[in-house]
Order: structure tokens, then C-alpha cells, then sequence
């Protein structure tokens, strides 16, 4: 017999906690069978229960055999349907966020920020998918939390129409439009188009977004979709919000809306744009300035996001949870004009560019040359493409020689750059990086 969303949610308020994978096992929870390419979740349901999980829902009728089996027709629109009806049952501020870098820098800063005044829920991890964003509805706690941010993840269009559609964000910021998943997307255009349907949920529905007039395709998509119910413009000089860049290096320095003068833990330029953002959301929702700045001079970035490592004599800046295009030239041009005495550059492939790979690798080399570093070094089976541009940089086709490169070579009193896109997981090179001296 198949379990409705609606018995379903009456089990979920009883046992409020989901898990999809048996190796993080919520005790008491509920497990969703999820299917794939390559795996069939129906398959773990019975481990799960035995492991101590509350129920199992599945949409294999053969798995079956007692009562704490819930049957579906589909699991992963059931997990959907769930989320949306436990979305229904809270009436505060949920702020979506989307866009093509940034994102979870911004989210982390608006959690720091908005959490100086009110009890918030994010977004965790990188839970950002149509997986994702229903684990993330789920997790909230009407009667704890006073405001939610839904991080949005998006690699072809209609997702994100389909993610508002479960999240039903009353308020919304799109960070910034660059290429990234030009494959999925198709150029920029597609992807104004599909990070655009973020808009097109909160047009429909008058919510309200946040707008960076300095961006200004960002400005354009706006100007196409005027129904809003309001439009909260920062960066200006005439903005509530108009915090004031001051330096980059090492790190971001600003001056906050109250004037005063803010040192971070975040580099680089495209990092204040992050920064930027949190301040107006947070100035929206009446959290003080000076609750904001300190907030945002506290964040320290984790996760391999644009991390400051000192080892030895050594200073790294990793950023290699993902590259892209738009993202890759910003970290370039940073650590450019960062005043250091010799700089390298250890750079990997840009994933999911589709049929622009070969030429936007070639535009990254030819990007490099105008730069000035001490070494390139470049792994990957893309970037070699670059390599027509930097005809004295080091190239490894795979990371086993680009590991015993980097202890055959020892650096010392040297900046590192560290980037590539997540499938490289360049931050191995870390750990081979001397500690002394």
C-alpha cells in the first residue's frame, strides 16, 4: 500500500530527522532510498532500519516486508513534495541565493551576519541541488528558527524554477553571472536565462531581492522583470548600503556603513562583492552595523574557499573547492597584485565548459601571460590549452607528477595560488608543501 506525502509528514513531525545515505545514519530517523545511475537505495533500506532508523521509504515494492518500509512511487519526488509541505509550515523570511560565484561565501557571511540578531538556518555544506535544497528544508525548525537561507545550485536551466518552487523564497539575491556551467547553460545568455528563474519565482510571487548595481547584467535581468514586490538596491552612493573597498592585500579592508574602518580574513577583490552583500541584507533586517562588521571580521573561510594557509615560510591561498571562467581570472588578478617576492601558480582544469573548453582554456593562458608570476604550474587534461600562451610553464598531465614535481622541488618564502575545479581536489598539494625554513 503507498504511503502519502500527507501520512508521510505526520511520521516526518515524529521523527523530524531524513538521511539518504546508510554511512551517516540518523538513529530514529527517516532513510530515503534514493536511486541513481549507478546505485539503488531500495537495496540499503532494510540496513538501515536495522541500524536503527525509524522507517525507510522506498518505491520498490519487493523490499518490503514490514510496516516501517513506507512505499512510494518515487523517492526523490516524495523527499520534494515533503520539503515543500514542511515549507509550508513557516511563515518567516526565507532568502534564496543563487548565481555563478560566490555562493557560499555570501550564504556563510549572511549566516554570521543575520545570526547577531536572529536564530538563522543555511544552508550546510553544499547541499544546493534538487537532493539538496528538500534535505535543507527539512532540517529547519519552525518553532526555533526566524529565518532560513537556501543556497541554490544550478547546472542547467529549469532547476532553479524548480528549487523556488520547493524553497518558495520570499526574498532573493542573485551574487553575480559569469561562466560557469557553460555546458549546461549554453553561454551567458542561457545562463541569465536560468539563474533568472530565481527572479521569475519572486516577480511572480512579489518578494524581494537584494540587487548589486554594479553588476550589470545583474542590472539588465532586473530591468526585465519589474513586478517585485520590492527591489532593495545596494553599492550606490545614494544605497543604504554603500560599504567602501579599501584595500586587498593581504586581505579585504573596507569601510563599513558606519565608517568604520574593517579588516577581514577574506582575499581578494571579487571576496568584497561577498562581503558587500551580506552588509545590505543584514542593514534590510535591522542588524547594526557594528553587529555586521564584527560578524564579517570574524568569518574565517574554510573548506579549501578561498583560504589563507601559512606552513614554514610559505603562505597559500587555496581556493580549489571550484574554478570556473569568471572565478579563475578574479583569484588571478588578485594574487597578481598581491606585493609579495615570488608568487606561483598551481592551477587545474575548469569542469563543465562543454563545447567552450578548448577555447576558454586558451583564453586563461593567454589571461596568465599578461600577469605576472614567478611560475605556472598546470595540471589536467584541459589545461594544456593554455599552454600555447605560457611556453615556460610547468605542465603535468596528471597529479601523480605534479606531486613528485613539487617535492623534487621544495619552494620556500614563496606565495602559492592554489585553484582548479572540484573534481581536481588540488588541495593534496598541500600536504607536500615544506614545512621549515
Amino acid at each position: 500500500m503507498f504511503t502519502s506525502t500527507e501520512s508521510l509528514y505526520e511520521i516526518f513531525k515524529k521523527h523530524p530527522h531524513v538521511f539518504t545515505d546508510t554511512r551517516q545514519l540518523v538513529k530514529d530517523g527517516i532513510f530515503f532510498a534514493l536511486n541513481g545511475e549507478n546505485f539503488n537505495g531500495n537495496l540499503y533500506a532494510a540496513e538501515a532500519l536495522n541500524s536503527g532508523a525509524a522507517y525507510a521509504v522506498v518505491d520498490q515494492a519487493d523490499v518490503v516486508t514490514d510496516q516501517r518500509f513506507l512505499l512510494v512511487e518515487n523517492v526523490l519526488s516524495t523527499l520534494q513534495e515533503l520539503a515543500t509541505l514542511h515549507r509550508k509550515s513557516f511563515n518567516f523570511p526565507v532568502l534564496a541565493l543563487t548565481g555563478s560565484n560566490g555562493k557560499t561565501t555570501t550564504k556563510e557571511l549572511l549566516y554570521k551576519v543575520l545570526s547577531m540578531r536572529y536564530h538563522v538556518y543555511a544552508t550546510q555544506g553544499n547541499l544546493n541541488n534538487h537532493i539538496g535544497v528538500p534535505l535543507s528544508l527539512l532540517r529547519i525548525q519552525p518553532q526555533r528558527h526566524e529565518m532560513a537561507i537556501i543556497e541554490m545550485g544550478a547546472n542547467h536551466q529549469g532547476e532553479i524554477a524548480l528549487l523556488s518552487n520547493i524553497a518558495r523564497p520570499t526574498h532573493g539575491l542573485i551574487t553575480n553571472i559569469g561562466k560557469a556551467h557553460l555546458e549546461g547553460f549554453g553561454g551567458i545568455p542561457g545562463i541569465m536565462k536560468g539563474k533568472g528563474e530565481l527572479y521569475d519565482y519572486l516577480s511572480k510571487k512579489k518578494g524581494t531581492i537584494f540587487v548589486n548595481t554594479s553588476h550589470e547584467l545583474i542590472m539588465e535581468m532586473v530591468s526585465k522583470r519589474r513586478a517585485f514586490g520590492e527591489i532593495v538596491f545596494y553599492g550606490s552612493e545614494n544605497s543604504a548600503s554603500k560599504p567602501v573597498l579599501l584595500e586587498t592585500h593581504p586581505t579585504v579592508t573596507f569601510l563599513g556603513n558606519n565608517g568604520k574602518k574593517i579588516s577581514t580574513h577574506l582575499p581578494g577583490a571579487y571576496n568584497f562583492d561577498n562581503i558587500a552583500a551580506a552588509l545590505a541584507i543584514g542593514k534590510y533586517f535591522d542588524v547594526s552595523d557594528d553587529d555586521a562588521n564584527e560578524a564579517i571580521s570574524l568569518y574565517q573561510p574554510d573548506n579549501n574557499r578561498s583560504q589563507i594557509i601559512v606552513k614554514g615560510s610559505n603562505t597559500i591561498l587555496m581556493d580549489a573547492y571550484n574554478a570556473n571562467p569568471t572565478s579563475m581570472l578574479a583569484a588571478l588578478e588578485g594574487f597578481d597584485k598581491l606585493p609579495a617576492s615570488h608568487k606561483i601558480v598551481i592551477l587545474g582544469d575548469m569542469y563543465e565548459l562543454g563545447e567552450a573548453t578548448e577555447a576558454e582554456h586558451q583564453a586563461l593562458g593567454e589571461a596568465i601571460a599578461r600577469l605576472h608570476f614567478d611560475q605556472v604550474i598546470l595540471t589536467g587534461k584541459h589545461i594544456q590549452h593554455a599552454l600555447a600562451a605560457l611556453p615556460k610553464a610547468y605542465y603535468f598531465p596528471d597529479k601523480f607528477s605534479l606531486h613528485n614535481w613539487i617535492m623534487d622541488n621544495p619552494q620556500h618564502h614563496t606565495h602559492f595560488l592554489i585553484k582548479g575545479s572540484r573534481g581536481m581536489a588540488l588541495e593534496s598539494v598541500l600536504n607536500l608543501l615544506p614545512e621549515g625554513k
